[in-house]
């Protein structure tokens, strides 16, 4: 009997963990009432104390269970009639556990809605909605009435409408994503604008500035509307009785604007060189004598043979001329230039020199200029009338002293 004794003083039990908890109330909970974890029977209340506005319900927990240290506990109410229990949540996954001797707050606690408090709450409504209430005069009874009679007939509308908010909620569920992305990018849009709000607001006062003016204009720009109307309309009148005649223009210019297009390297030099060319026109024009005082370089004019030849072969000497043309020219026009005509001696060119050379032109006067005198004419002098502003050609000539 001793043995037995000394084996159950001796033999280990299994320990508990005492938690108590503040509840607001704790309607059908007693000792003896389940404590839970996810639906398994973990301890058991121990004690339901009233305190003031709160009841502290003290329970245990078996030590091998680990609940959360932060966990909430709750009254849950399997049905109407039945006992009730208490259920910690979450379950312990990781972290502190809570530790013996705990107090769960009145914060972290939930009690279930009481029938009863159902029940008071609708007649609280009733009486509010009731004669002595909102109904004193019959308001309620009118809004009754009046939505009555809008709501008859339209039971298919209601339900058309109803249907059409379901198909359009699943809408947006579909298109949440874009949804979502459009909130997103209107918030950058937002979020750019308040960035540069001092921006924004000079091109507000800028647009009022305009506005302001377009409004203190408007009888013009009515009247500049007007005649655009009219002028649109005799315009499209015109295509439409010319329509014909304006598809061959269009062909035609079609076809200038090609050959323009073919051009555009010549065009173009003519473009680059006109501006040097007028500017040299300009500077050649002497507005003393009336007259372009231009030099001409042509280079081989003691050559005539060659001249000719080259006009006859082209450039590139690669002409129909038949060389032995070109060997006869050279043998009957000699070298060094073609004699003067008499028309061309003049009594004033006696003092220039026999022989001069002008830049870029090798040139000889012929034999016959050089021996004609001042004081003896020849008889194949003429007199030559210099017409322009200047009849000396720039002091060549003598001045003839006027009778």
């Amino acid at each position: 009997m001793g043995l037995v004794a000394a084996a159950f003083v001796w033999w280990p039990r299994g320990d508990k963990v005492t938690v108590t908890g503040d509840f607001s109330r704790a309607v059908g909970l007693f000792p003896g009432s389940d404590v839970r974890v996810l639906g398994v029977h973990v301890g058991q209340v121990t004690e339901v104390e009233p305190r003031g506005e709160t009841v502290r319900v003290t329970f245990e927990v078996d030590e091998d269970v680990k609940v959360p240290a932060d966990a909430k506990a709750a009254v849950v109410a399997p049905s109407l009639v039945s006992d009730r229990y208490v259920q910690l949540l979450p379950a312990y996954t990781s972290g502190a556990v809570m530790k013996d001797g705990a107090t769960i707050p009145r914060e972290r606690t939930a009690v279930p809605v009481e029938l009863d408090r159902i029940s008071q709450t609708l007649d609280e409504l009733m009486v509010a909605l009731g004669p002595e209430g909102a109904n004193k005069e019959g308001a309620l009874t009118r809004m009754l009435d009046t939505s009555a009679r809008n709501l008859k007939g339209n039971g298919q509308n209601l339900n058309d409408m109803n249907r059409g908010l379901s198909q359009a909620v699943q809408t947006f569920a579909e298109g949440r994503g874009d949804l979502f992305a459009t909130v997103k990018n209107l918030e950058t849009f937002t979020g750019m604008l308040a960035k540069n709000d001092e921006q924004v607001r000079r091109l507000n006062t800028d647009l009022s500035k305009v506005s302001d003016q377009l409004d203190g204009e408007r009888d013009d720009l009515e009247a500049a509307l007007k005649n655009l109307a009219v002028a649109l309309n005799e315009i499209s009148s015109f295509v439409k009785d010319n329509r014909t005649v304006l598809t061959k223009d269009v062909e035609q210019l079609t076809g200038l604007t090609t050959a323009v297009a073919s051009k555009r390297d010549a065009l173009a030099k003519t473009l680059d060189n006109a501006p040097g060319a007028l500017s040299n026109l300009q500077l050649a024009y002497n507005p003393a004598s009336g007259t372009l005082d231009t030099r001409s370089n042509i280079e081989g004019l003691d050559d005539p043979a060659l001249i000719l030849c080259s006009l006859l072969t082209g450039p590139t000497g690669t002409g129909n001329a038949n060389p032995n043309l070109c060997t006869l020219l050279q043998r009957t026009i000699p070298k060094g230039g073609l004699p003067v005509p008499g028309v061309l001696n003049l009594p004033g060119l006696s003092a220039l020199p026999a022989a001069f050379t002008v830049p870029g032109v090798a040139a000889t006067l012929a034999p016959s200029a050089a021996a004609a005198s001042p004081e003896k004419p020849t008889a194949e002098t003429v007199d030559v009338t210099i017409r322009g502003a200047d009849a000396t050609l720039g002091g060549l000539l003598p001045k003839e002293d006027k009778p």
